[in-house]
């Protein structure tokens, strides 16, 4: 039986079978943290659910939605997305976000 599908599309999926372990792969680079409302409020976008959650900054859905992230093994990524984060916008209070997340211990092995 002949195949219809090109070499190309045939090689991505055995790409995508073969990585199959659990793991994940992702083109390019992903950002966490989509900041609204002057850091008052960002999108979550978590890659183990497939789902983006609003949530405020303070607020302890947003410290649930960073240590589900955190256990995943995702924390020290999501570490360094909150300092450019406070870099690029240094009166959002991106700081203080980080310090809280940091003593409610939400990064995950550390």
């Amino acid at each position: 039986m002949a195949s219809n599908t090109s070499k190309t599309a045939r090689a991505s999926v055995r790409a995508g079978q073969a990585g199959q372990g659990g793991g994940l792969s992702v083109l390019g680079e992903f950002k966490y943290l989509i900041p609204l409302n002057k850091g008052k409020h960002a999108y979550v976008r978590n890659l183990t659910n497939g789902k983006t959650v609003h949530a405020a900054t303070d607020s302890e859905r947003f410290l649930e939605e960073i240590r589900l992230l955190g256990e995943a093994g995702h924390g020290a990524k999501i570490q360094a997305e909150l300092e450019a984060l406070t870099t690029a916008f240094p009166s959002d209070g991106w700081d203080a976000t980080a310090k809280r997340l940091a003593d409610a211990g939400v990064f995950g092995g550390e």
